[in-house]
């Protein structure tokens, strides 16, 4: 049954639907700098969806069906993955709906991965499909060799498309949009609790859940909504808060392909923007950036906060220099990812996290497995439409992360007024930029370098990116490898946002009983 009584299809029989309706409407805006230099009106982008979509069909990639379909008991045939590595644009865009128009799978992979990291998602997946940018053919060819058998390509620019990707002689038409919301729309990589990245499964219907459940908060938006989207298009706030939920509504989405502070401020006079979604690091660049009194900003109707924490400080000197509320957010790449925010009630107390979103319960367990007293801390357990299927091909980390329909975040909370408020992760995980970085993925990196004998990764309290990577290291005897030494190792085998920004080298680390590092003694 759809939630909220919202209709429930798929994400591109939706766009589908609102082409239909506003057909001349502006649904992207790019930037280009300070302005914006290519617009598409949802009907240009319902074309550019359908004819993809049959390109893709060319190729002879099998759609998915959902349960059921060939019996009451039938197995899910899930579609073909398809790899989409493109910048935050227009061809994001484009080829993410083809994919789901199609009736496949999209695996949106961050453009800034190296060789040996998407070669990993390449084999997880068993892709069928490499959808990639013109510019990052290179990064793809390397993975491809690691693979062995690597997928067709189809390679985009800014004068091709994923129809025209394909061979001509397939002469693809503009294909019907359909769907089922039981189909797997998504696989999202982001950290199982073994510090390996996993592939999170989300139906149609979680990130529609999701849509619907933001609409009811004070985050509605509409036709006459214009959304700033300054993150990556990969990550999961972006592609399903940002982008999917004001198309589904009818709203322009504003994309500024990288943050500059200056040039998004004037972005968003020009454009009359009025939401800003955004993670806390650029809200405070937003906060004290110079001329933002010379600027018309009279449209700002809201600024939501996702992805990492936002610091009480941060919040207060947003709402004092702009005068519009900030209403800060969590949730899981899990979870399609909102599950509270402080846009349920409208109360953007400093330190609250929200309320649940309709439909969304909680519940906080302490270690022994029983809710905790009002006000105690306790891991966040939550359920709900929007709570994903399970990690992809991995059955051990999907019974640990659900249990009986509930979702353990691995996230430590505690509830005053009724609203959450987070104390810990759980989870070792370091966020830079709202992007998770695996401690042991960069300890795996570090302790190959020959002078290193052991390594241990932490977060540590940035400005600017909320978090940054510091690396304490233990030298071979006789050893001692410089920061230089081991950023130049790390170069080319991590994305740069995950490569150490602190190194400290240490005679030894802190192990416990069990042998295992003790990373609450080295975030000092």
């Amino acid at each position: 049954m759809a939630p909220l009584g919202c209709a429930a299809v798929s994400l591109a029989a939706t766009l589908h639907a609102v082409a239909a309706r506003r057909p001349e409407q502006a649904a992207l805006r790019v930037a280009a700098g300070a302005t914006v230099a290519t617009t598409l009106t949802f009907a240009e982008l319902d074309t550019a969806m359908r004819r993809g979509a049959a390109a893709l069909g060319a190729l002879g990639l099998t759609p998915g069906s959902p349960p059921g379909e060939a019996a009451p008991d039938a197995a899910e045939v899930v579609g073909d993955r398809v790899v989409v590595l493109c910048p935050s644009g227009a061809l994001f865009v484009e080829a993410l709906y083809a994919v789901w128009a199609a009736g496949l799978v999209a695996v949106p992979v961050n453009p800034a991965s190296v060789a040996r990291e998407l070669a990993a998602v390449l084999a997880d997946v068993d892709a069928g499909a490499v959808i990639v940018h013109r510019d990052l053919r290179a990064v793809v060819d390397q993975a491809g060799d690691a693979v062995g058998a690597p997928p067709p390509v189809l390679v985009v620019d800014d004068d091709t498309g994923v129809a025209q990707a394909v061979d001509s002689a397939a002469r693809p038409l503009a294909a019907p949009v359909d769907g089922d919301p039981e189909q797997l729309a998504l696989l999202q990589y982001t950290a199982g609790t073994t510090g390996r990245p996993k592939g999170a499964m989300l139906r149609h219907r979680n990130l529609l859940a999701n849509h619907c459940q933001l609409a009811a908060t004070k985050l509605h938006v509409d036709g006459d909504d214009r959304v700033l989207c300054v993150l990556p298009l990969s990550h999961i706030y972006a592609l399903n808060v940002a982008l999917a939920y004001p198309l589904a509504c009818g709203a322009s989405v504003v994309i500024a392909p990288r943050f500059d502070a200056a040039e998004s401020l004037a972005l968003i006079a020009e454009q009359g923007v009025s939401g800003l979604l955004a993670a806390p690091p650029m809200l405070a660049m937003w906060a004290q950036a110079p001329g933002v009194d010379e600027l018309d900003l009279s449209r700002v109707r809201f600024a939501v906060s996702g992805a990492a924490p936002l610091s009480p400080s941060v919040l207060r000197r947003f709402y004092h220099r702009w005068g519009v509320p900030v209403y800060e957010g969590y949730g899981l790449t899990e979870t399609a990812p909102v599950l509270t925010t402080t846009a349920v009630t409208g109360d953007t107390r400093p330190g609250s996290v929200g309320h649940p979103l309709p439909e969304v319960e909680l519940r906080l367990l302490g270690e022994d497995g029983q809710p905790v007293r009002r006000g105690d801390p306790g891991e966040v357990w939550a359920r709900g439409p929007n709570v994903f299927a399970g990690y992809w091909r991995d059955p051990t980390e999907t019974a640990r992360a659900l249990r009986d329909g509930w979702l353990a975040t691995g996230d430590v909370g505690y509830e005053q007024d009724e609203a959450l408020h987070l104390v810990d992760r759980k989870r070792d995980l370091v966020i830079v930029s709202g992007f998770n970085v695996y401690p042991r993925e960069v300890e795996d990196v570090l302790t190959a370098h020959p002078k290193v004998a052991d390594a241990a990764v932490v977060g540590v309290p940035d400005p600017t990116t909320g978090e940054a990577v510091k690396a304490l290291v233990q030298p071979v005897p006789g050893q001692a490898p410089t920061a230089a030494e081991l950023a130049a190792h790390c170069d080319g085998q991590l994305a740069r946002f995950k490569i150490p920004a602190q190194v400290a080298i240490v005679d030894e680390l802190p192990v416990g009983p069990a042998g295992k590092v003790m990373r609450a003694m080295l975030r000092g």
